[in-house]
């Protein structure tokens, strides 16, 4: 005997995939499951391949594309955001939003279809001028929808932070900070830090891969020479840089350097005045580059820097914001849409034939059906399915 376990029979259709569907229920231990899987396996069972059994739903209509996606976005989430977001286009909440805009668009189709087939004449005036009207919504409501991706993305895959400063001034403490854990060495040796160290850090819901990096200075140390490498690296792969500077002390030539590299480079950046609980300290940093009052010993000023973070990279609150779109191949499909809806608006204004104009609707139809899968091609569903899990 292997086990003791709870076996469910789901008969069809009442399964997530639709299917007679079996499952058995042990306990956790990694050795007894593979040992139940092998003696499956020993019976001409076979192991699923990744997102097989969300294809099976979705070809047996249990749900639709974007539907699909968001099981795997939900599986993947790091924030509570990114969840809700997830849970919010499984329940069919972009499908049920984008359906009423197919309708519209179906219905100016049949329109000028009609037109082009049974009427001799040209459209009537008002027919035209509620066409482009109708069109220009649909093109600013597709545009509109398009433009939440910003915060959408961020939401789904995060964004890369690098803390940047010279040796010493407390980059690894607030790191810590920030963290809520002594992951970074701490000591009042300047260049203890060699290397770049990263970690996950939720920010009002945005995952934050955080790296902290070696002090930038010059130094005939080898090893130490590296990790100023490696520092370069960091700022130039980041999204948004903390420039962290000690603010208990003048700016010294190295931390005008920081700045200049900072300012030189494409990223965006904070700049953040450490050490507010030294006596002495001096926030006064010319105005034109700004700064922030913080200290990695006491928290102070540490909420000010994560709006400042949230701020600097343009991030919408999700509950106020709604509905997100949070895939790339969703932006792009929409992006196609409007661009699509655009070209046959502009045909309309020409007055150009229905035949031209008819070309851009059908390929914005067939661009929103995309997105929940009514016109997706089988290459393009085995791409989507290959980044789901196995068993899932």
């Amino acid at each position: 005997m292997l086990d003791t376990a709870l076996v469910t029979y789901f008969r069809a259709p009442h399964s997530f995939t639709g299917e007679d569907v079996v499952e058995f229920s042990c306990h956790g231990s990694p050795v007894l499951l593979r040992r139940v899987i092998a003696c499956a396996l020993d019976q001409d069972a076979r192991v699923a391949k990744p997102g097989e059994f969300t294809l099976r739903a979705l070809t047996n209509g249990r749900l639709n594309l974007s539907q699909a996606e968001a099981i795997r976005d939900l599986i993947d989430a790091q924030t509570e955001a990114g969840a809700r977001q997830a849970a919010r286009q499984m329940q069919g909440e972009l499908s049920a939003f984008l359906q009423p805009m197919k309708d519209r668009l179906l219905s100016i189709i049949v329109l000028l279809e009609s037109a082009l087939e049974f009427v001799e004449d040209d459209l009537p005036a008002v027919a035209i001028v509620r066409v482009q009207t109708d069109l220009t919504a649909l093109e600013r409501e597709v545009g509109a929808l398009a433009a939440t991706f910003r915060s959408g993305r961020l939401v789904r895959d995060g964004i890369k932070v690098a803390l940047a400063g010279r040796p010493n001034v407390g980059k690894s403490s607030l790191f810590n900070r920030l963290l809520s854990s002594d992951r970074a060495i701490v000591t009042d040796i300047p260049g203890t830090t060699r290397d770049s160290l990263s970690e996950f850090v939720n920010i009002h819901g945005v995952p934050v891969y955080l790296t902290d990096t070696a002090g930038l200075r010059t130094s005939g140390d080898v090893v130490e020479q590296l990790g100023v490498e490696r520092t370069r690296q960091a700022m130039a792969d980041a999204e948004l840089v903390i420039v962290v500077l000690d603010g208990s002390a003048p700016l010294t030539a190295e931390d005008e350097s920081v700045l200049a590299d900072a300012a030189a480079g494409a990223t965006p950046f904070i700049i953040a005045m450490n050490k507010s609980d030294v006596p002495g300290f001096n926030c006064s940093l010319d105005n034109a580059r700004g700064s922030l009052a913080v200290s990695a010993l006491t928290g102070d000023g540490l909420d000010q820097l994560r709006q400042s973070v949230i701020d600097a990279i343009g991030f919408r609150d999700t509950d106020a914001a709604g509905l997100l779109i949070t895939t790339a191949r969703h932006f792009d499909l929409l992006q196609r849409t409007a661009a699509s809806l655009g070209q046959s608006r502009g045909l309309l204004d020409q007055r150009a034939s229905e035949e031209l104009t008819l070309v851009g609707l059908h390929n914005a139809l067939r661009f929103l059906g995309e997105i929940t899968g009514e016109t997706t091609s089988d290459e393009i569903l085995g791409q989507i399915f290959a980044t789901f899990c196995i068993g899932k």
